[in-house]
């Protein structure tokens, strides 16, 4: 047997009512029974101080003060022989059990207490000082006071009242729970969820946008794949065509052969690196400048490197590893397609970082900025001809930028080629 229920909708019930009513139980025992308790000694003893006064009346024969008293304070007085009452006495119920203590100790004689439990009305039967019995009849409320039973109900209905006012909003928390299960459920399967939008309190909202943003990611990491499978085809089986087609026309060149090899060896090692990504890195402090000037003086050593660096640069940690490589896919992109000049930059401020390479080649025209970015796309058309690669390196460096939060733009250089802006956060 399960003592919890499975679903959200009930468990949120029980986690908001569970607590209200143990609180509310432990208020109207503490506070309520003690409240109970004073109460009801307080009436039982009012109402057998006024008893003692009369039968103090009646002992001494003044019984028209009594009488006179009874009527006064709204209690029915008789004296009788003899009555006809019950065997057993209500002395030790709920009601009557502190009356009847107290007219015990303040008669000094045995008393009969009777409650009529359908009109609420209480007797009261004890012998005269003559062998005669006196008898008072007044309405329980005398002596029992219904507040606290009232307040009882009214915890209940506060119970019932919190119900239906929570209701609608655990309704609505668990549909929008409910339509991240469907998608998710749908997202795994393939498929999309059409007409899928965040909906809910904040925190859901975050998990379903989480949620769209992972499923874009896969979708893009799918298309990617797809991708360079398609790059691998295509530029694999040109080089393998000719190497066959010379080697079964025995016209073989060593040195072409050697260059389409090496061509196949470099794009082997792109689509390698490219398929891995990033490996597990420790942070380190980093500082630019020293890592940026050797970069650039092994990727270009027959262009001229014009830097411009603060004086103290702005150390922050970082991937070194990670940094380089995506600085040096950029730097090596300038340095195949510059004429003479590549200009380094380096701006520091409180917040981050910007890194800016340019050079003086024939650029990237505005409509192919953003096919620059895309992996296994090259735009050989746009900044010359044959120039090889794999379409990668600036899709590495993205990821890499991207991967220490910061933002990577391409831009016109004043130059006249390509201005490459990463934006990094210290």
């Amino acid at each position: 047997m399960r003592l919890i229920p499975r679903s959200f909708f009930w468990r949120t019930i029980l986690l908001i009512l569970v607590p209200l009513v143990v609180a509310q139980v432990i208020i109207a025992n503490v506070f309520f029974g003690n409240h109970w308790a004073r109460v009801h000694a307080t009436l039982a003893r009012t109402l057998a101080g006024e008893v003692a006064t009369m039968i103090g009346f009646i002992d001494s024969g003044n019984i028209p003060a009594a009488q006179s008293m009874a009527t006064d304070i709204g209690i029915n007085f008789s004296i009788h022989e003899k009555l006809n009452r019950p065997k057993h006495n209500d002395n030790r119920s709920r009601e009557a059990g502190l009356l009847a203590n107290e007219l015990s100790r303040r008669l000094k004689r045995p008393a009969d207490i009777y409650i009529d439990r359908e009109p609420r009305l209480i007797y009261i039967d004890t012998r005269t000082k003559d062998g005669q019995i006196a008898t008072f009849g007044t309405t329980l409320y005398r002596i029992y006071s219904t507040s606290t039973e009232v307040f009882i109900i009214w915890l209940l209905g506060a119970i019932l009242i919190v119900s239906a006012l929570i209701s609608p909003f655990i309704i609505l928390h668990n549909r929008s729970i409910r339509r991240i299960a469907h998608a998710a459920n749908r997202f795994g399967r393939g498929l999309d969820a059409p007409g899928f939008q965040p909906s809910g309190s904040r925190e859901i909202r975050e998990a379903a946008s989480a949620m769209i943003t992972m499923k874009e990611r896969l979708d893009r990491y799918n298309r990617t794949r797809t991708d360079m499978l398609n790059a691998v085809s295509h530029d694999l089986k040109s080089p393998l065509a000719r190497m066959r087609l010379a080697i079964e026309t025995d016209s073989a060149d060593k040195d072409a052969l050697l260059a389409d090899i090496d061509r196949m060896s470099s794009m082997i090692s792109g689509y390698l690196a490219f398929a891995r990504g990033e490996s597990p890195e420790i942070e380190q402090s980093t500082e630019l400048p020293p890592m940026l000037l050797r970069i650039a003086r092994d990727a270009a050593p027959d262009k001229r490197i014009l830097t411009n660096f603060p004086d103290t640069p702005v150390q922050f940690y970082a991937r070194p590893m990670a940094l380089a490589r995506a600085f040096g896919n950029i730097i090596e992109n300038a340095a195949r397609y510059s004429s003479k000049i590549i200009r380094i930059t380096e701006i520091d401020s409180t917040d981050d970082t910007t890194v800016i390479i340019e050079d003086d080649g024939p650029g990237i025209p505005d409509n192919k900025k953003a096919d620059a970015m895309r992996p296994f796309v090259r735009l050989d058309d746009a900044r010359g001809a044959d120039t090889g690669g794999t379409g990668l390196g600036l899709s590495i460096a993205k990821t890499a930028i991207e991967n220490h939060g910061g933002q990577i733009f391409l831009e016109d250089s004043e130059l006249g080629g390509l201005r490459v802006r990463v934006v990094l956060p210290i």
